[in-house]
């Protein structure tokens, strides 16, 4: 009987007994982490931010460079586009000019073979109707020339051919003109292409010259960083040793494991304590906080019954009103039933007065032409 009996364990209770080791780790992992003055610095790692932060601006220089490069490159081109536009708009109209001016000078209607059949003062140059033996007129039966016939024909065929000579050597010259002309826009336009050709080669080289001093650059930025990170590593690991050992030699000389409650006292005010340094609440603190919780329940009681005094107060009141309300409705009901059998009544009355009146009318209206008719006939016999 002086020994308690062994209890067994459940698998509830097990379970029980885990959570609760879990939650109490979580809780001391989570102290560790908050109370580690050393490493709280407004809940945050500074110097981890300023890197990446470093390394953003850094990012964002040689993207910025990478597309004012692409953007020079690009209004470049567009140069060169529009330069090439402006060419070829100009040797289009100056094309257009020559061959305007090459048919209004070479290519006059009066020059045609077919001029004559629709020149309109071909009448006015017209000849007369006869002027010599050999004229086309001098005919028997209509026909007054053949081909051939005519007496200026050796001075014609001449003519006409020294002319089809001239236009042969005139369109040969007119030919190796255009030909040169040809030749000297292609000379042009191909030394224009090698121009560009060799400008656009510049860029390029210059575009990849460029490119590769970035590479270099952000190489050797690299290979700076990841040596000062290394270094930094060396430094913080060095560091965190240091502070370890002065934080395990603090802790074995401190407060913190001889459980002083002095240590808790806030420099802030007899009413403020240190939450990490706080050992719980004194005997007096917890009676007065007793006392307290009692004087609220007392008042929350009181209150409770204020509150079920007022409601049966109001639901008093509205019992006695709608109880008024229910009398002055039956009062209203027997007044209107009262009136509705007075208005019976009067309607009554009225009904039997006018079948009444309507009786005598009908009484009337019978017996008035039987009257007249007696009246006539006695009026005739006198």
């Amino acid at each position: 009987s002086r020994f308690p009996a062994m209890e067994i364990a459940q698998p509830r209770d097990l379970e029980r007994y885990l959570s609760l080791a879990k939650r109490r780790h979580r809780e001391l992992c989570r102290q560790k982490r908050i109370f580690n003055a050393r490493n709280r610095i407004i809940g945050g790692d500074t110097d981890t931010w300023d890197a990446q932060v470093h390394d953003q601006k850094i990012k964002e220089a040689t993207e910025k460079a990478r597309h004012e490069t692409f953007a020079a490159e690009m209004r470049q081109n567009d140069k060169i586009t529009c330069i090439l536009e402006g060419r070829e708009r100009r040797d289009r109209k100056s094309l257009c000019k020559a061959i305007n001016d090459f048919q209004q000078t070479f290519q006059k209607p009066e020059t045609r073979r077919e001029f004559d059949l629709s020149d309109p003062l071909a009448l006015r140059k017209d000849l007369p109707a006869r002027q010599s033996d050999n004229d086309i007129r001098n005919t028997v039966s209509g026909m007054q020339k053949f081909m051939g016939e005519d007496l200026n024909f050796h001075e014609r065929k001449k003519f006409q051919e020294e002319q089809n000579r001239e236009w042969s050597l005139q369109q040969q010259r007119e030919r190796e003109s255009a030909r040169a002309h040809q030749r000297c826009a292609e000379d042009l336009y191909f030394k224009t292409r090698l121009q560009f050709d060799e400008t656009a080669k510049h860029l390029q080289n210059l575009e990849s010259a460029t490119r590769k001093a970035v590479c270099a650059a952000v190489k050797e930025f690299n290979r700076n960083q990841a040596t000062e990170s290394v270094e930094r590593k060396t430094r913080e690991k060095k560091q965190e040793q240091e502070d370890d050992l002065a934080e395990i030699s603090n802790l074995l000389r401190g407060d913190l494991l001889s459980e002083n409650p002095q240590q808790a006292a806030s420099s802030f005010g007899p009413h403020r304590v240190v939450p990490d340094r706080w050992k719980g609440m004194t005997r007096e603190q917890l009676e007065q906080i007793r006392l307290v919780q009692k004087q609220q329940i007392q008042e929350k009681l009181r209150l409770r019954e204020e509150e079920w005094r007022r409601d049966r107060d109001w639901d008093r009141q509205r019992v006695q009103r709608a109880r008024s309300t229910l009398l002055v409705e039956r009062q209203q009901k027997r007044q209107q039933r009262d009136l509705r059998r007075a208005l019976d009544c009067a309607n009554l009355s009225l009904a039997k007065e006018q079948r009444s009146q309507k009786k005598h009318m009908e009484e009337v209206c019978t017996n008035q032409p039987t009257e007249g008719y007696f009246t006539q006939f006695n009026a005739g016999s006198r």
